[in-house]
């Protein structure tokens, strides 16, 4: 099969399974990654091992331009109305997550270098995930509107957390001494850098625009930033999810005419976000289930009760609304392509415990995004932030 056919085939998947989740009320989210597992090496094989290298494409492009859509929430006056909450909130619930995933890890037993890498994954969370069912259900309300900043700003901590991790573990697995430059500068220098540089083309295509009055050309200026960022971050080591989410934050803090192009990006990019969740469920690989066992269910166990702890907690500090505190940790358990990217940076940093990371990570992406979307829906629901209406059967034909 050509590409064209592969790329047509996935398409087809994606609309006919998320037709079908529909009838029993789930997620389109859910459909993708059923389509892609169908499709996949795992099932029917359909798509070609040459097209592994376009697949590995389409996702970064998909994943910057899912950054950019929420750089755009971080609007000033939608800060100023949440004030320190998602910040703090953002703290806690990834903190804990990491903590506790590192102590019941290191007690159950297994390696202080293993424990501390996945520690450090378990802060990541699926922000294409959760942005698709918001945007589905058309949800409203305190938790969504924490939701958002939360879900941005998880990958920043995340990113710092994994950097300081992972330096960690190597010591720890080569007996090395630690270096201060290593654990906290570099990391710090890659963050800064991609805000940076985020910030810089965000600037650049605020002040582009005023020379264009077509909302194609509006549309193709956003995207020619994204795309750049993309390759500056690939070229220079840098995040592209931050990179890309400051591009979208600068923007639209600095473009008064930002809505009506956000809404023509929004157009186009349907097709793109769904090829990135089936090629997603396409990559995982059913086979490895079997060799998770205890250690892959203590990660799953201690990531969960992390996040949702954290999130009380955090929430219960800064006197949010009782439905963030009660509901926004369950809208936090997707895990997927920045987990997995992690997990192969771990794989060559620590290639002694690659196997086991590779397989506890790509299982735990398994459960966490067939079973994340449906949770953060029901989350949603019950906080009251998803009319019944929208979410029948009957409304989603």
């Amino acid at each position: 099969m050509n590409i064209a056919l592969s790329l047509a085939a996935a398409l087809a998947a994606g609309l006919l399974l998320s037709r079908v989740v529909k009838r029993v009320g789930l997620p389109n989210v859910t459909g993708y990654l059923i389509a892609g597992l169908l499709i996949g090496p795992s099932c029917l094989n359909l798509l070609p091992a040459r097209f592994d290298a376009v697949m590995a494409e389409i996702i970064t492009v998909a994943l910057g331009f899912i950054a950019f859509s929420i750089g755009v929430e971080f609007k000033l006056s939608n800060l100023k109305a949440i004030g320190t909450r998602s910040v703090t909130i953002t703290l806690f619930q990834a903190l804990t997550a990491l903590a506790l995933v590192d102590i019941v890890l290191i007690v159950a037993g297994f390696d202080l270098p293993m424990a501390l890498t996945l520690g450090a994954i378990a802060t990541a969370t699926a922000p294409a995930a959760t942005l698709m069912v918001v945007r589905q259900y058309k949800a409203k309300g305190p938790v969504t509107s924490t939701l958002l900043p939360v879900v941005a700003m998880d990958d920043a901590v995340g990113l710092i957390a994994f950097s300081v991790s992972i330096a960690l573990a190597q010591s720890f697995a080569s007996s090395a001494d630690l270096s201060l430059m290593s654990i906290i500068g570099s990391p710090l220098i890659e963050i800064a850098l991609s805000l940076l540089i985020g910030s810089a083309l965000g600037l650049l295509v605020a002040f582009t625009m005023r020379f264009f009055h077509s909302r194609n050309n509006f549309v193709m200026i956003a995207m020619a930033a994204v795309l750049l960022g993309i390759g500056i971050s690939e070229r220079y080591g840098l995040s592209s999810l931050l990179l890309c989410m400051s591009i979208g934050a600068v923007f639209i803090n600095l473009y008064e005419k930002a809505e009506p192009i956000l809404e023509a990006c929004d157009r186009w990019t349907p097709p793109l976000f769904l090829l990135f969740f089936v090629f997603s469920g396409a990559e995982l690989d059913l086979s490895a289930i079997p060799g998770v066992g205890l250690l892959g269910v203590l990660y799953l166990l201690a990531r969960s009760i992390g996040k949702y702890l954290g999130t009380f907690v955090g929430s219960q500090i800064v006197g949010a609304d009782r439905h963030v505190r009660n509901y926004l940790g369950l809208a936090l358990l997707p895990q997927a392509g920045v987990a997995i990217g992690m997990s192969q940076l771990a794989s060559v940093a620590l290639p002694q415990y690659a196997a086991q990371i590779r397989t506890v990570v790509l299982c735990a992406t398994l459960v966490y995004e067939l079973v994340g979307p449906v949770v953060t829906k029901i989350a949603l629901t019950r906080a009251g932030e998803i009319p019944t209406a929208r979410t029948s059967p009957a409304a989603q034909s």
